[in-house]
């Protein structure tokens, strides 16, 4: 058995069935990631992967918030000075790990995203395998908001699920929809009203895990060739990338205002 009591912001548990809900437990911040809980998002897939109880997993968060993505005002208090470049310096691997340790997980990732997801958040719903998403839930990858590259996967998934132009206006506008939108466009498989969502999952879920284990594992890991290839082509090219403007001022000025309320005045060159 896994010990998973040693995570402080992922709640684990599984059913009957074999199948595992995973969730982030931060509701008071909307689960943002923070470094102290990036950590736990890099490893509990290593963890699941190992789990022999576990058939299936339901990725989710607690509260109105699927996940915030980064957490803003951690973002503030660490750009320019020293402990932000060397976090600058440690992001292409930190998280590079969360993705590829999300793609070799055996088991089907079901994300069930139970209210917004912003940037990190929603990059990572979108490398579950499936997605079920509330139909009001505000979705999207902001990072240009706040002065930095969307290097942390948004530029490895959103093309391949939507095409690159109108993955080119997502990310450069930092433009948000609505679950309904997503569904409609085909960026994730279905949404449903809020209080569907998980059980919605759980239902998909618990179907998957009846189902012959290998054939299903298998067929995950045949469709994830691609998404590897495309994660090893991109992924550390924008992820250094978003290190850069990390030390911009831009992203100074753009986090700095976002803590303080006010409107950012970005300066350009």
């Amino acid at each position: 058995m896994v010990d998973y009591s040693k995570y402080q912001f992922l709640k684990v548990e599984i059913d009957a069935n074999g199948v595992a809900t995973v969730t982030m437990n931060d509701p008071d911040k909307l689960n943002a990631v923070g470094p102290e809980n990036h950590k736990e998002l890099e490893y509990i897939w290593v963890d699941l992967a190992q789990d022999e109880s576990i058939k299936a997993i339901i990725f989710t968060g607690a509260g109105r918030a699927f996940s915030a993505g980064g957490d803003i005002k951690k973002m503030a208090a660490r750009a320019g000075t020293e402990y932000g470049l060397k976090y600058a310096l440690r992001v292409p691997q930190n998280t590079l790990r969360i993705f590829e340790h999300m793609l070799l997980t055996p088991q089907p990732v079901i994300a069930a995203v139970n209210g917004d997801a912003i940037g990190l958040g929603m990059t990572m719903a979108l490398f579950c395998d499936m997605s079920i998403v509330a139909d009001d839930a505000r979705l999207g990858d902001t990072h240009v908001k706040v002065g930095l590259v969307a290097g942390d996967g948004g530029a490895v998934v959103w093309p391949l699920l939507v095409g690159p132009q109108r993955a080119k206006e997502f990310l450069m506008r930092g433009k948000l929809l609505r679950g309904a939108e997503a569904a409609g466009m085909g960026l994730v498989n279905y949404s449903f009203p809020k209080e569907d969502v998980l059980a919605e999952a759980h239902k998909i879920a618990t179907e998957i895990a009846g189902n012959p284990i290998w054939a299903v594992r298998w067929s995950k890991a045949a469709v994830n060739k691609q998404l590897k290839a495309q994660l090893n082509q991109i992924l550390e090219l924008s992820i250094a990338y978003e290190s850069l403007t990390m030390l911009t001022q831009d992203y100074k000025e753009a986090t700095n205002a976002f803590a303080e309320k006010r409107k950012p005045e970005f300066q350009g060159f």
